[in-house]
């Protein structure tokens, strides 16, 4: 698992929650369920049983795969819209290629992450580049779904590409795990990521025996999920492993601890922490959008039907299917 990594994390800014801080218990730890998108590819649907009042504003995230490929066996998804939301790509091992159709898309890789602003509505394609697909290979990543408040559904759409290099990097006191800031401020150390709904992302690995205790606004939610590994979550340290979710209570700090034995696939815990500050809206979804009200839901389905959410390039000699 790549993503990004530093030999020695000592070198690194460190941050530890204070010590008068309030642990956030957990409250409760599920387990994602396994399925398919798109074209095929394997997913665990990470917030799968949760009550959306734990989840605000985040809507839903897959982890995908992971998986190694035999050539001709890499996945992506066709041509689809999305309006009312943001979706994070987060790649940590593989290639994906990613185009929407007003223009924005790129290439991404281990460690880097695509920042898609839905707004108004597009169109946009995921998929292995070719070489991927001829050569087969390992392919592990997430995408995250972030709502939009009310005032910024229709906006514009907007697209950030944000390279590994870009990614926050920090330490615990005693450089036992690396902790990447995707998006958000940790400590008052800032990710790359701009975010039109206030969240942070971060993509911890905590090495054997080692905890990990973060200071964590309380005004934001909180949510923790095992990407690989096994451990325990909050002071009370309940157990957590791969494909699990913990979602942890009011507070003003989270800890994270890695087992000391993990499996020989495994090295370490591998652990994404989110927090957000919730909407507090009505929301309506259905399918690729997310909105307010059923009838704004009608609408977005009549505006991609009458093509009004974007075409699709005709370099691709291809045409829209149904929503994704």
């Amino acid at each position: 698992m790549p993503a990004v990594t530093v030999e020695n994390p000592l070198t690194l800014p460190r941050v530890t929650a204070p010590a008068d801080a309030v642990a956030r218990p957990v409250l409760t730890v599920t387990t994602a369920p396994s399925g398919f998108e798109g074209e095929g590819f394997p997913v665990r649907r990470a917030f799968a049983g949760i009550n959306y009042r734990h989840l605000d504003p985040f809507i839903m995230m897959d982890q995908m795969g992971e998986v190694e490929y035999a050539p001709g066996e890499p996945k992506g998804t066709p041509w689809h819209p999305h309006r009312g939301f943001e979706t994070v790509t987060y790649i940590i091992d593989g290639v994906f290629d990613h185009q929407d159709s007003h223009g924005g898309g790129g290439t991404i890789t281990n460690g880097d992450t695509q920042w898609m602003t839905a707004g108004s509505g597009l169109l946009h394609i995921e998929a292995p580049p070719e070489s991927l697909v001829v050569s087969g290979g390992l392919f592990h990543g997430l995408q995250l779904w972030v709502n939009l408040p009310a005032k910024d559904k229709m906006m514009a759409p907007k697209y950030q590409d944000l390279r590994s290099g870009e990614v926050g990097l920090l330490t615990t006191p005693d450089g036992g795990a690396l902790i990447r800031v995707i998006a958000g401020d940790l400590d008052g150390h800032q990710g790359p990521g701009a975010t039109h709904t206030p969240i942070t992302m971060i993509h911890a690995t905590v090495a054997p025996g080692a905890e990990l205790t973060l200071p964590w606004r309380e005004d934001f939610n909180g949510l923790a999920y095992v990407m690989a590994g096994k451990g325990s979550v909050g002071a009370e340290r309940r157990p957590v492993h791969l494909g699990q979710t913990a979602v942890f209570g009011a507070g003003s700090s989270l800890t994270v601890r890695a087992d000391e034995k993990q499996d020989g696939n495994t090295p370490d815990l591998e652990i994404v922490l989110l927090g957000g500050q919730p909407i507090r809206e009505p929301m309506a979804h259905y399918g690729p959008f997310v909105m307010n009200t059923r009838d704004e839901l009608q609408q977005a389905f009549e505006d991609f039907q009458k093509g009004r959410l974007g075409t699709v390039p005709a370099v691709h000699g291809m045409t829209p299917g149904g929503p994704q």
